[in-house]
């Protein structure tokens, strides 16, 4: 997604932001996006669209397991118009809950662009939804505006970004707020890129930790629509239910 767009195509090459960046460079961390530039994407007058599927062997969102740790299928589509707004949805198969059912929706809209040569930011609204989720445990989906900015260093793209949650129904008693910094490069003449993310989460989304640190080290190959993506992901939590430091592998195609 988008979050960078949250949020993030190769791995966590954003959105990222892509919660922007090609449809599986978000990562498999956070493989939301929404890129209207992916090798598949369908122009229509000034309107583009895109889709993407992936396999993830464990879905980690800001470094924790949404999937108890076992794969998760995962995919979206974005429309984006020629003066930078868009508007997209995402899913993921998730831990089977009372609060969340088995599977999670983004939908998110916002504008992304460049404001300065080398220079972008994106910026929207990002929905949480559980469809299949028991009422009787309460409300768990949530909003979260969100925002970037990313600049090129040579052959580095550096972003750095937020997402702010405020207080709403039972997953969010009190606001969170979470800020991320990533890097990314593609190595010269080759379909590889190296991506590098930092970030810190604290309030309703911390695990009662008072704030937590989560980072990664991710690789990605692209093969024309494929992406093949590796990464190593950890935080400064202790272990939930088992959850550490772990390698995770994905495989997806952007249309």
């Amino acid at each position: 997604m988008r979050f960078s767009r949250v949020a993030q195509a190769a791995l966590l090459a954003t959105t990222t932001i892509t919660m922007a960046g090609s449809a599986l460079a978000q990562d498999i961390l956070d493989p939301r996006t929404t890129d209207a530039d992916s090798p598949g994407a369908a122009e229509s007058g000034p309107v583009s669209i895109s889709a993407n599927v992936s396999l993830v062997s464990d879905y980690r969102f800001r470094g924790v397991s949404f999937s108890a740790e076992d794969p998760a299928i995962q995919g979206g589509v974005d429309f984006s118009h020629k003066s930078g707004f868009y508007l997209g949805t995402w899913a993921s198969s998730v831990e089977d809950s009372a609060l969340y059912g088995n599977t999670e929706i983004d939908i998110y809209a916002g504008w992304s662009g460049d404001v300065a040569p080398e220079f972008s930011i994106d910026a929207g609204l990002l929905y949480y939804f559980y469809p299949n989720g028991d009422d009787l445990a309460g409300d768990s989906g949530y909003f979260e505006p969100y925002a970037s900015l990313t600049k090129a260093l040579g052959p580095v793209e550096a972003t750095v970004g937020a997402a702010y949650a405020f207080e709403q129904g039972s997953a969010l008693p009190s606001d969170n707020i979470y800020v991320y910094g990533d890097l990314s490069a593609g190595i010269s003449e080759t379909p590889l890129t190296l991506s590098a993310h930092l970030g810190h989460s604290e309030g309703s989304l911390d695990y009662g930790s008072g704030g937590y640190l989560d980072w990664s080290l991710s690789a990605s190959y692209s093969l024309d629509i494929l992406t093949l993506g590796i990464a190593y992901v950890d935080t400064d939590l202790p272990d939930i239910a088992g959850q550490n430091s772990t390698i995770l592998f994905s495989i997806g195609a952007a249309f």
